[in-house]
């Protein structure tokens, strides 16, 4: 039996075989009558279109590359969902790459490949050299929740991670913490950059500096590791409060603390972290934490990478306002003298 094509949904639904081309293109120009008599001849026939030999004649392949080195913090399956979710919308489908540093050649090679339309980078190793890579390549680039220092030409979408480390210093202070420590993400990554130098400007503007530092590279194991390294001295020699890169590694820094150190949170130490990830309201945890608006983060990236796909060739810097949720993870200490 011949495979039923769009000319014989042309005939039945009696349009120009253009029509049915406009009629399952997302975003094409076609009316409402058009479109129903396109697909009720179609559901008749039992017609399918073909994405592939659509994106022949168009030359568009309607996929954006998402790449990611892991989906471990649980901030980036939310944004994965719900990216995906917003350019099925606009028509078009997400080609999920996980990768880590090694793997930059054979990333690049795989998404040229597939032709893809555009690329939303939220990978915290390979941002600098891929992005330029695909960017050279004529591939619109977004980084999403990230930055490059001193790039002109590939477009991002972050919070304001530098406020978001002031509010962290703020709160902390102005809770009467005395001893308060850093455990930082990926060192050189643009996010723990940015959160470490706004806490550490906050905490000077307040005659203070951080009491202790450690890194966790934005690792479960890692930043449990520093917690009990941080917190192995007696009591006037631990911190009494400290903020954590992000909520993933928060979340790890309080199992130790109170599983494994016997601490109690907040009354021997407050915890504070960064992404207000779903986790972090959940009743064993009541995290402080900054709030990253994903909703928010992600229409602003697929806004600009459609408009650059469409001929919107100028990169931008998209900046959204971060806030602090306060939760039970801190404690006003000031009180708890008070009361002593």
């Amino acid at each position: 039996m011949a495979a039923v094509t769009s000319l014989d949904v042309a005939r039945l639904a009696q349009v120009s075989q253009s029509a049915v081309s406009r009629a399952f293109t997302p975003g094409a120009s076609v009316s409402e009558v058009t479109r129903a008599k396109v697909e009720d001849a179609a559901r008749k026939l039992g017609y399918r279109p073909n994405a592939i030999a659509r994106s022949l004649i168009t030359r568009r392949s309607r996929m954006i590359a998402v790449v990611m080195s892991y989906l471990d913090n649980q901030f980036y399956p939310v944004v994965l969902e719900k990216i995906s979710q917003r350019l099925q919308r606009d028509g078009y489908h997400v080609l999920l790459f996980i990768a880590d540093t090694r793997e930059v050649d054979s990333v690049l090679s795989e998404i040229l490949q597939y032709q893809v339309d555009g690329l939303v980078l939220a990978s915290t190793a390979l941002s600098s050299a891929l992005a330029l890579r695909c960017s050279d390549a004529g591939i619109p680039v977004v980084l999403f929740n990230r930055t490059i220092r001193d790039n002109h030409t590939c477009s991002s979408v972050t919070s304001d991670n530098y406020e978001g480390g002031r509010l962290v210093a703020r709160h902390l202070v102005d809770t009467g913490h005395e001893r308060i420590a850093y455990i930082a993400g990926m060192e050189d990554s643009s996010t723990n950059l940015d959160r470490e130098r706004g806490f550490r400007d906050s905490l000077a503007e307040h005659g203070r500096r951080c009491f202790a530092r450690a890194v966790g590279n934005y690792d479960f194991e890692q930043a449990k590791a520093a917690a009990r390294h941080m917190f192995a001295g007696p009591a006037p020699q631990r911190p009494d409060a400290v903020f954590v890169a992000n909520d993933h590694m928060a979340i790890a820094v309080m199992d130790a603390l109170r599983m494994e150190l016997g601490l109690r949170i907040p009354l021997d130490v407050s915890v504070v972290g960064f992404d207000n990830v779903r986790q972090a309201a959940w009743g064993s945890y009541q995290l402080t934490s900054v709030e990253q608006d994903a909703d928010a983060m992600i229409e602003a990236t697929a806004r600009m990478l459609l408009d650059q796909i469409d001929g919107a060739v100028q990169s931008s810097a998209v900046v959204l306002p971060a806030r602090l949720v306060v939760r039970g993870s801190t404690l006003r200490r000031n009180s708890l003298k008070e009361s002593a």
